[in-house]
């Protein structure tokens, strides 16, 4: 008698995440990278050469407080919007070019905030996105 066993290894999908704007009664979703660590806080968007139309990285820290950026070793303009644990926009930066060398422009979220949103350059100014709009985080499990 042959007795054959498989096993069978099931991964779990990662949830997409998302983050929804919420401006003027209009909404735009955007699918975001999350950076919920150090490393990746120090990384964030360096070295891309290109980030699609509606895609960005979400940064989630584990407290409010005030934020400072910077666009040190990234290829791309951004938009950066901070965000107050709330969920309301508390600051946006937009067109934050990239730095070349050193010393490196510091943006600051001018006020404290516990995510902060960066996005292609343009995309606020296109999305009417202004400070007191709302996002959405989905999944809430952020």
């Amino acid at each position: 008698m042959v007795v054959f066993v498989v096993f069978v290894y099931y991964q779990k999908p990662e949830t997409e995440t998302k983050v929804i704007f919420i401006a003027g009664g209009q909404s735009v979703s955007v699918s975001v990278e999350v950076a919920d660590e150090p490393g990746e806080w120090e990384t964030g968007l360096m070295f891309r050469e290109g980030l699609p139309e509606n895609h960005g990285m979400l940064f989630v820290f584990p407290d409010e407080k005030e934020r400072r950026f910077w666009m040190k070793n990234t290829l791309i303009p951004l938009d950066m919007v901070f965000v107050s644990s709330n969920l309301t926009i508390i600051h946006i930066v937009e067109n934050a070019q990239p730095c070349k060398k050193d010393p490196c422009r510091i943006y600051g979220s001018n006020g404290n905030a516990q995510y902060v949103i960066e996005v292609n350059s343009g995309f606020c100014k296109k999305h009417n996105i202004r400070k007191g709009n709302t996002i959405e985080i989905r999944p809430k499990a952020l």
